[in-house]
C-alpha cells in the first residue's frame, strides 16, 4: 500500500509506509541516567468548549499515557510546557493534573516530577510572584512529587535585574522541603521569557543562574536547560557543584549530550521523549551496558524527527507530539486543549508521519496509515 502525502511546494508525492513496527518491550530500570519524559495531556473531544474556555481533559486517556511511559522505565515530568502549560492548560487544570498524576505514580511506582510556576497570575509584583510560586510549591509537595521550579512569565515581567531572581529563587529553595529541579526555558519555547535571569546576554544570565545554584547546592537536585545550544549546556554542566545533575532539555542535540564526554554527561528531561518513549528507553538501556555506540546508533536517527517537530516557532511542538500520539493509538482523536491542533500545517504533519513511520514508532503501522489518510481526506487529499 502507498499513501500520497503533500509536499511543502504544494505537490503530492507517494510514500510507502512500513508494515512492521520497531518491536520494543519494557525492560529493567535505568542505571546510568535519570530520564524524564515531559508528557502531553489528552483533550476531551466531546467537551463543548472554545479556545478561551478552561481546558477539558480526558483524564483516563491522559493517565493511561503516563502508565505507558512508566512501563518503559521513564519518569514523567508533569504539568510542563509539553502539557500545554500556559498554552491552553490553566493553573486549575494543571493542579488537577498534578494531583491525579502524582496519585497514579504512587499507585504504580512511577517516577514523577511536577512543574511549579506562577500561571495563576498574569502579572504582578515580586511579592505576588513569590506568593504564586509558594501556592504551587505547596500543592506539588503535598501531592508527594518532586518539584520542578519553572521559569515564570510574571517574574520576567516584574524583575528589574538579576538581584530579583536571586531573591525569589533563594526564598523558594530555602522553603522547599526536598531538592528541586530548576528549569531554564529559553525564549524560543516562550517569547515572554526573553531576558530571564535578568539579562538578554546569555553569559550574564548563566552567571546568575549558577549563582542561585551555588548558594543552595543542597536544595538543587538538578537543572533542566532548554536553550537548544549544546555547547552552552556543556559549559554549564561543567560548572555545576558536585552532586547537582544536568538534565538536558535540548531537543536538537540530546543524543550527544546524554552520551556525554570525558568530563561528564547530561541526564534527560525532554518533550521529544513523549513520542520516542519506548525507543529512548531501549537506547538508554544500551548506554547502561556501556554500549555508547549502540545508544547513538539507535537515538541519532530520531533527531531529524525532533528537529522537525521543534522547528520555528518552537513553542508549537506540542501539536506534533499530540499528532503522533493519535497516530500511535494512544488516543482516539486529534484534538488539543485550546484548539492547538490547528497550529501546524498539513505538509508539516505529513513529514512528521513519514519520519515517525520510518523510525518504526507506530505500534500498529496500518492504524497510523489509516488515520493519516483520514486527516488527508479532511484537507481534500484523495488517495
Amino acid at each position: 500500500m502507498t499513501i500520497r502525502l503533500p509536499a511543502p511546494d504544494g505537490t503530492l508525492r507517494t510514500y510507502d509506509p512500513r508494515t512492521e513496527p520497531l518491536l520494543i518491550t519494557p525492560g529493567t530500570p535505568f542505571t546510568s541516567r535519570t530520564v524524564y519524559s515531559a508528557a502531553h495531556v489528552v483533550a476531551d473531544p466531546f467537551a463543548d468548549v472554545s479556545p478561551d474556555s478552561p481546558a477539558a481533559v480526558d483524564w483516563d486517556a491522559t493517565l493511561a499515557f503516563r502508565r505507558h511511559l512508566w512501563s518503559h522505565g521513564l519518569g514523567v515530568a508533569e504539568a510542563m510546557d509539553t502539557a500545554q502549560r500556559g498554552m491552553g492548560l490553566d493553573w486549575a487544570g494543571a493542579a488537577e493534573l498534578i494531583r491525579r498524576s502524582a496519585a497514579e505514580a504512587k499507585a504504580v511506582g512511577g517516577r514523577i516530577a511536577c512543574g511549579v510556576g506562577t500561571d495563576q497570575i498574569v502579572s504582578g509584583s515580586l511579592a505576588e510572584v513569590r506568593t504564586a510560586y509558594e501556592e504551587q510549591l505547596a500543592l506539588v509537595e503535598a501531592a508527594g512529587a518532586r518539584t520542578i521550579l519553572m521559569a515564570s512569565r510574571a517574574l520576567a515581567a516584574a524583575a528589574s535585574g538579576p538581584e530579583d531572581y536571586l531573591e525569589i529563587y533563594g526564598h523558594l529553595l530555602r522553603q522547599a522541603s526536598e531538592p528541586v529541579i530548576l528549569h531554564w526555558l529559553g525564549p524560543m519555547f516562550d517569547p515572554a521569557l526573553e531576558g530571564y535571569w535578568g539579562s538578554s546576554d546569555l553569559d550574564a544570565a548563566t552567571d546568575t543562574f549558577l549563582e542561585v545554584i551555588a548558594a543552595h547546592p543542597d536544595k538543587v537536585d538538578g537543572i533542566k536547560v532548554s536553550l537548544l545550544d549544546a555547547q552552552r549546556e556543556i559549559d554549564i554542566r561543567r560548572r555545576l557543584p558536585q552532586g547537582v545533575r544536568c538534565y538536558t532539555g535540548d531537543d536538537f542535540n540530546y543524543p550527544e549530550l546524554i552520551a556525554g564526554d570525558e568530563q561528564g554527561f547530561s541526564h534527560a528531561l525532554l518533550g521529544i521523549f513523549d513520542p520516542l518513549g519506548p525507543l529512548a528507553a531501549e537506547a538508554v538501556r544500551l548506554l547502561d551496558t556501556g554500549d555508547k555506540d549502540g545508544f547513538r546508533a539507535l537515538l541519532d536517527p530520531t533527531v531529524a524527527l525532533s528537529r522537525h517537530l521543534f522547528q520555528t516557532p518552537t513553542r508549537f511542538y506540542k501539536t506534533g507530539v499530540v499528532f503522533l500520539a493519535w497516530l500511535a493509538g494512544h488516543q482516539t482523536h486529534f484534538t488539543m486543549v485550546g484548539g492547538l491542533q490547528s497550529a501546524r500545517s498539513l505538509p508539516h504533519f505529513a513529514r512528521a508521519y513519514e519520519l515517525a513511520d520510518g523510525l518504526g514508532l507506530f505500534p500498529d503501522p496500518k492504524l497510523a496509515e489509516d488515520r493519516m489518510k483520514t486527516l488527508l481526506a479532511l484537507y481534500g487529499v484523495t488517495q
